[in-house]
């Protein structure tokens, strides 16, 4: 049940996902106060966080992180090194900060954990159901560090947690989109197709629709989930609704590679199994897309899920379907002069 008065502690409060988390708990009258750790220099007031103590600091601090976590209610995890860090320095935020949150939330006596994994942590096998749901065992793919680690840290959380009297949500939303996803641009090493070419060859593509480019379209489908209604789940959790467990997220609806030509104004060809790869390589490269971001290899190996589990126990309803999302996105790249 919902509660009056809840105090939220919130790691990784400027990611895409932890911006539009940080809006929906500003909104929610159930919650009185938010404190949030991050890396960055963050003025509460200018963000529009009224309710918000922010704390800059690091998860592998654990000092930093005792103080978040005193007096917190609900405990949100959202920090998490997709890439860009250097090699072990990635890993060590991902495993073992994510231990000292963990950890801490349970010495603390939150009522409530909440962990944003990821589709990648069921891992990218040839042998998984066409339907991925909540039961399946979260596998990895220990060839993709981001798949690998996620799932590690379900793990961790796992045998963190077990015994204790604080209840559990885990997240695995699909790819996330949307115009915050844009917001990271400089700390992480995005592909800038504007840097890539002069203006004089952008002007040539525009005029001549022949040389714009081209997507390989090797059939496969998969899922997009806007960051609002990812923000709208984990509001449902901290407030208690629905009981823990795991919960799949995505927008209703698929895509394919030629939906992402289409909506970019791109050409699109059809490849046969072999180029599978290609395709997904070619997702890469897009300006709005981080290039080292392992889940993209859901555009390699079908990564559909099940999310009625979500919608009947959270009663969560994405309200952006998934060529909303896309198209939303693409406008944003735009507008910030990532895409022509």
């Amino acid at each position: 049940m919902a509660g009056a008065g809840l105090t939220v502690a919130v790691t990784g409060p400027t990611g895409d996902v932890g911006r539009a988390l940080m809006r929906a708990l500003e909104r929610s009258r159930d919650v009185r106060r938010v404190k949030a750790l991050g890396r960055r220099q963050i003025d509460p007031a200018a963000e529009g966080w009224r309710k918000t103590d922010y704390l800059r600091g690091d998860v592998l601090d654990r000092d930093a992180v005792a103080e978040l976590v005193d007096g917190a209610d609900v405990v949100v995890h959202l920090a998490f090194a997709i890439m860009g860090a250097p090699g072990e320095r990635g890993r060590e935020v991902n495993l073992t900060g994510s231990r000292n949150v963990f950890s801490a939330a349970v010495r603390a006596g939150a009522r409530r954990l909440v962990y944003t994994s990821s589709v990648a942590a069921y891992g990218f096998h040839d042998d998984n159901p066409p339907l991925l749901r909540e039961d399946l065992r979260p596998r990895g793919t220990d060839a993709h560090a981001y798949s690998k680690a996620k799932a590690e840290v379900e793990r961790l959380l796992a045998e963190t947690t077990v015994g204790s009297a604080t209840e559990v949500y885990v997240f695995r939303p699909c790819i996330v989109a949307g115009p915050d996803a844009l917001m990271l641009i400089g700390n992480i090493p995005y592909v800038q197709l504007g840097d890539r070419m002069p203006s004089a060859v952008w002007r040539l593509l525009d005029a001549v629709p022949v040389l714009k480019p081209v997507i390989p379209d090797n059939g496969i489908s998969f899922q997009l989930v806007h960051h609002d209604d990812v923000a709208s789940a984990l509001r449902a959790a901290v407030l208690g609704r629905g009981g823990g467990g795991v919960y799949n997220l995505a927008a209703h609806g698929t895509l394919t590679m030629r939906d992402l030509a289409d909506d970019l104004g791109w050409y699109s060809i059809p490849v046969p199994e072999l180029a599978v790869d290609v395709a997904a390589e070619m997702a890469t490269r897009l300006p709005f897309v981080p290039e080292d971001a392992q889940w993209l290899n859901a555009l390699r190996v079908p990564m559909l899920m099940d999310v009625s589990k979500a919608e009947r126990e959270l009663r969560w309803r994405p309200r952006h379907g998934v060529r909303e999302t896309l198209r939303a996105t693409i406008a944003e790249a735009r507008a910030a002069q990532l895409l022509r």
